[in-house]
């Protein structure tokens, strides 16, 4: 399908205005480097490393190198290219048919496009950075820009530097290697080894497996044995001649993989090998792992339904495991990043739920967060916890600094938007998004600010939402008018949702709007909001779908499309479309086969229609195990509602999706089928849960006409 709207193609040429942004930026320990990901403008999706300088020699004024502790030429505050692909491999094409299967697969789970250094990995003064490109390993020093390919033992992933930057561990074929050694450092036994399992990546925010010990003698590494669990098989129909892939898939209910901790002798003179033991029985999922020393490790695991959290210490000589901190709550633990963690001192952070509010604790005792949501702790800046918080319109995201000894916040953005921070010893990166556009500034120690520099394509549009909370639940909203409107004139309304766990669609971020103003110019009046179940608003609300997805969902969209529709007399109520992606997508077509008195037409991109057949981590983490609660899951299955269906359904859906497998659709569209019920379906050969490169923008062009055609 080719697009021939201007807007949409605009959005695909710059990967919808990100090619050219600052990406995956990296503070120095002593906070005079950065390194960061950019491509060379808003045409162009190959992402190069850059670092950025910013000490002064006093004596001659000019930049330090951060590597040699020697004055050089850089002005202060010059940004240079350290690593380009086109230079270290020409004639790449950086598809991700060319990449390692383990690493398309890391990409899916962290949501990644980029066809060039997607990732890296860096020393603590970002002296060397590692990275692989199609598989290949380089290693280069940023003070000067050489780059060397790195020999390997087959197509490497994930790769990362000791101390030093001279040797630098990766997996290849599911084991663990250090360069320069082309002998594996992990056992033959059938495991995978150095990685993070599907759980772990996709819904507890790990996404690697092996850590090097500060002294580079050791690393700690993950055993993955994954032959339990069932298999899933993705063929491409466009392409018969070739074999499906397969791969283990964690399906709620069932076997999760068996996932291990070993302590791995590095040096030739110890190869000694040590495995952690806590009670893996009762806690199997690993969150998140570090060495505080090269005398302790610290592990974070949680139990099968997330309702209990241990931060534990462990003695990599003999692998006993003790417990710091316990987070238990009769619902979930609700993930907060950066938490728990031990700080210098040995003083433990946890966080600290009300039904009211996410704060934080130490050593137990609630610190002083009045009036935040506490969303993430990014880091210290002089002595207190940098933090990203809401303290008030759950629009707005904003930096706060928490002191850990008792004091009162102290708000360091300014205005509406998102705001996020990264700070290192008292430098810090405060990153800006708001309706004026996103701004990037880093502030040194001594005061002065320097930009960073933002290539990516000016937003076409400077987005006016009408945003409102509405009910007596308080809903987060948003109202998306032509830019032409004139008061009076009825308009169609689409309900643009996501409405599930994990995600916030009601926010002051320009870019996130771009696509609702050209639906709104479409002619459309575009509705947003969030339901019970989205984070941000309060823990309470959260929860509110506990063991039940679709009801409680449904009725506050219902709700608040109403109560809308009181305020903005212009929503035509009577032609009501929904559009939305994975939950979204699932959301959709609860919509139009439950309520078609409300719902007119539906768009239902990706949708997990059967929760029984999605993952473990997510899943049973709000619904519990499908064996104890059979009612709440049947209720979440859209299979059953095929013959209720009268209003027009399109199903779209990647083939090569690996998150929400194909089958959901086809099983809907199986049901729809042999129940009469016409519908129409989309689907996409060789995609998956990701829609880059214009294919995104080609199923919204489709979406368009069929919300056109049917909403008339």
């Amino acid at each position: 399908m080719t697009i021939t709207d201007p807007f949409l193609t605009l959005s695909a040429r710059t990967g919808r205005f990100t090619f050219g942004a600052p990406r995956a930026t990296t503070l120095s320990e002593d906070g005079t480097r950065l390194l960061l990901l950019r491509s060379t403008g808003p045409d162009d999706p190959v992402e190069r490393l850059h670092l950025l300088d910013t000490a002064l020699d006093t004596g001659s004024g000019t930049a330090t190198g951060a590597a040699t502790g020697t004055a050089t030429d850089t002005p202060l505050g010059t940004e240079r290219l350290v690593a380009d692909p086109a230079a270290l491999a020409p004639g790449r094409t950086g598809h991700r048919d060319d990449l390692p299967a383990v690493e398309r697969r890391l990409r899916e789970r962290t949501r990644l496009a980029a066809p060039g250094i997607g990732t890296y990995a860096a020393t603590a003064d970002l002296a060397v950075a590692v990275f692989t490109l199609d598989g290949r390993l380089f290693r280069v020093d940023t003070a000067t820009g050489v780059g060397t390919e790195l020999p390997t033992a087959g197509p490497a992933f994930d790769p990362r530097p000791d101390a030093t930057g001279e040797r630098v561990a990766y997996v290849a074929d599911d084991a663990l290697y250090v360069h320069p050694d082309l002998t594996p450092l992990s056992p033959a036994d059938g495991a995978r080894w150095g990685v993070a399992e599907f759980a772990a990546a996709e819904e507890l925010g790990r996404h690697r497996g092996h850590w090097w010990r500060p002294d580079g003698g050791a690393l700690l590494a993950a055993r993955v044995d994954e032959s339990a669990l069932p298999r899933r098989y993705f063929a491409d129909p466009a392409q018969p001649g070739l074999p499906a892939e397969d791969f283990a898939y964690p399906q709620a209910g069932g076997p999760n993989a068996d996932v291990q901790l070993w302590v791995l002798g590095t040096r030739e003179a110890d190869r000694s090998r040590v495995r952690l033991r806590w009670d893996a029985a009762a806690f199997p999922y690993v969150c998140d792992a570090s060495w505080a020393s090269d005398d302790e490790l610290l592990l974070t695991v949680a139990d099968r339904l997330q309702q209990n959290v241990l931060l534990l210490t462990a003695d990599p000589a003999t692998g006993e495991t003790r417990e710091l901190s316990r987070t238990t709550d009769e619902f979930w633990v609700d993930d907060l990043p950066g938490t728990p963690a031990r700080l210098p001192g040995g003083r433990l952070l946890t966080a600290h739920d009300t039904p009211d509010a996410r704060g934080l604790a130490l050593d137990g005792k609630p610190l002083d967060t009045t009036g935040l949501q506490v969303r993430r702790v990014t880091g210290t800046l002089h002595g207190r916890l940098l933090c990203e918080t809401t303290d008030g319109d759950p629009a707005d995201q904003h930096v706060h600094l928490v002191d850990p000894d008792g004091g009162p916040p102290e708000r360091l953005s300014d205005g509406p938007g998102v705001h996020s921070a990264l700070a290192a010893a008292g430098t810090l990166l405060l990153t800006s998004a708001t309706p004026d556009g996103v701004r990037r500034t880093l502030r040194r120690p001594d005061g002065r600010e320097l930009p960073l520099a933002d290539l990516s394509a000016a937003l076409p549009f400077r987005v006016h939402p009408h945003f409102a909370r509405v009910t007596e639940l308080a809903l987060p909203t948003a109202v998306v008018y032509p830019r032409d409107h004139v008061p009076g004139r009825r308009l169609p309304v689409l309900l643009d949702v996501y409405g599930g766990p994990g995600f916030q669609a009601v926010a002051s971020e320009p870019r996130r709007w771009q696509l609702r103003q050209w639906w709104a110019d479409q002619g459309f009046a575009v509705v947003t909001t969030d339901n019970r179940g989205t984070p941000f608003v309060s823990p309470a609300f959260t929860r509110a779908i506990f063991r039940r997805f679709s009801q409680v969902a449904l009725d506050d969209q219902v709700a608040a499309l109403h109560a809308l529709a009181e305020r903005h007399p212009d929503l035509d109520l009577g032609r009501v479309g929904v559009r939305g992606w994975s939950y979204g997508g699932y959301f959709a077509a609860l919509a139009v086969l439950r309520r078609p008195d409300v719902f007119h037409a539906a768009a239902a991109g990706a949708p997990p229609t059967d929760f029984r057949e999605y993952d473990t981590a997510y899943t049973e983490r709000y619904l519990g195990l499908p064996q104890d609660n059979p009612e709440g899951y049947a209720d979440d299955c859209l299979i059953g509602d095929a013959p209720a269906l009268t209003r027009p359904l399109l199903l779209v859906h990647g083939l090569a999706d690996d998150n929400v497998h194909p089958s959901h659709t086809l099983r809907l569209s199986r049901a729809l089928t042999s129940a009469g019920r016409a519908h129409r379906v989309l689907p996409l050969p060789g995609i998956t849960h990701l829609t880059p490169g214009g294919v995104g923008e080609q199923v919204t062009q489709a979406e368009l006409v069929f919300l056109r055609e049917t909403l008339g």
